[in-house]
C-alpha cells in the first residue's frame, strides 16, 4: 500500500472516530433528555454503520494474519 494512500486511511478513520464519538455523546444527550426512543434507536443504527466502517478502514491499514 502507497504512504499516500494509508495517509488518507488514516485520515479517513479520524474522521469517522470522531464522528462516533459525537454520535456517542448527542445519543447521551437525548437519553438524558428523555427523546422518542425511535429517534434514538435510529441514531445508534447510524453509529453502527460507523463503526463497521472504521473496522473496514483498521483492516486494509492492518490485514489479518494467518499464522
Amino acid at each position: 500500500m502507497a504512504d499516500q494512500e494509508q495517509a488518507d486511511i488514516r485520515l479517513a478513520l479520524a474522521r469517522l472516530r470522531q464522528e462516533h464519538e459525537d454520535y456517542d455523546a448527542a445519543i447521551n444527550a437525548m437519553i438524558q433528555v428523555g427523546s422518542e426512543a425511535l429517534r434514538i434507536q435510529r441514531m445508534k443504527k447510524k453509529k453502527l454503520v460507523i463503526k463497521d466502517k472504521i473496522t473496514q478502514l483498521e483492516d486494509q491499514i492492518l490485514p489479518d494474519i494467518i499464522a
